[in-house]
């Protein structure tokens, strides 16, 4: 991309191409693996980690790096940024409180939602999420809402590029049954999602709006199939889900609500 774009700093792409290429599978890499991770020379790779030795936002034994919680700064500029974050979090207490279950909220990056807020349920549940965890959207709740509020040559972009891989045997992976998922969520203005991103979770979501109505999040309530029927999640959660989003919504100043 950078060589062809002139608007583009060279340097600084390959420095955030090492940035993403830790993850929780990759906390700690030596420069051999963050170059074949980042797809960069050896070289290129010592010198950007280095850097990021000098700046604070790397840490080092001699031989693999790690980095620090300065990075955090990145994160937390975005979220302190967000026009529904902090306001969202009452809303969402009191939706987990009430249900007893889980509410998270999430935003769209590329094919994958990305968590800004959660509130965890006072039981414990399987899966394990926090904020920055990531998921692929196709498969949840919170990214169908995401995806289905897509301009229609947007989402045929993203689809193009995504493998639709069957996470349980319960996940939705033809092109176009998805496509027909996705006109039903954003008819209904809500989604439900049982079991398709992990066996045995249920989960509803609906959008949280802003100004002209653009979508800019989506907020959630996950829940045990074996404590929840479908049944439940569709008469009881799905209509507190919407009603939070929807205060959500007018608490960040969009009234144009359904």
């Amino acid at each position: 991309m950078s060589r062809n774009d002139p608007d583009v700093i060279d340097s600084v792409e390959k420095a955030f191409r090492v940035l993403e290429s830790f993850s929780a599978e990759r906390p700690q890499m030596s420069v051999s693996e963050a170059a074949e991770a980042a797809g960069l020379s050896r070289a290129t790779a010592r010198r950007v980690l280095l850097t990021f030795q000098r700046l604070g936002f790397a840490e080092t034994d001699g031989r693999r790096f790690a980095l620090t919680p300065r990075v955090l700064r990145f994160g937390f500029g975005y979220l302190s940024a967000l026009p529904y974050w902090e306001t969202a979090q009452s809303r969402m207490r009191a939706l987990a409180d009430e249900l007893r279950e889980s509410c998270s909220m999430a935003t769209l990056d590329g094919a994958e939602i990305v968590y800004v807020a959660r509130v965890p349920a006072a039981r414990s549940m399987s899966i394990t999420l926090s904020v920055g965890s990531r998921l692929p959207a196709y498969a949840t709740s919170m990214g169908r809402v995401l995806l289905a509020a897509l301009p229609p040559h947007e989402l045929d972009t993203l689809l193009a590029d995504v493998r639709l891989e069957p996470l349980t045997k319960n996940t939705l992976t033809g092109p176009a049954a998805l496509r027909g998922e996705l006109e039903q969520v954003r008819k209904q203005g809500f989604a439900v999602v049982d079991g398709e991103r992990e066996e045995g979770v249920r989960s509803a979501a609906a959008p949280v709006r802003g100004r002209g109505g653009r979508v800019l999040a989506a907020v959630n309530v996950s829940a045990n199939a074996a404590r929840v029927p479908l049944e439940e999640l569709r008469d009881v959660f799905v209509p507190r889900v919407v009603e939070t989003a929807d205060a959500i919504t007018a608490d960040i100043g969009y009234t144009g609500l359904h």
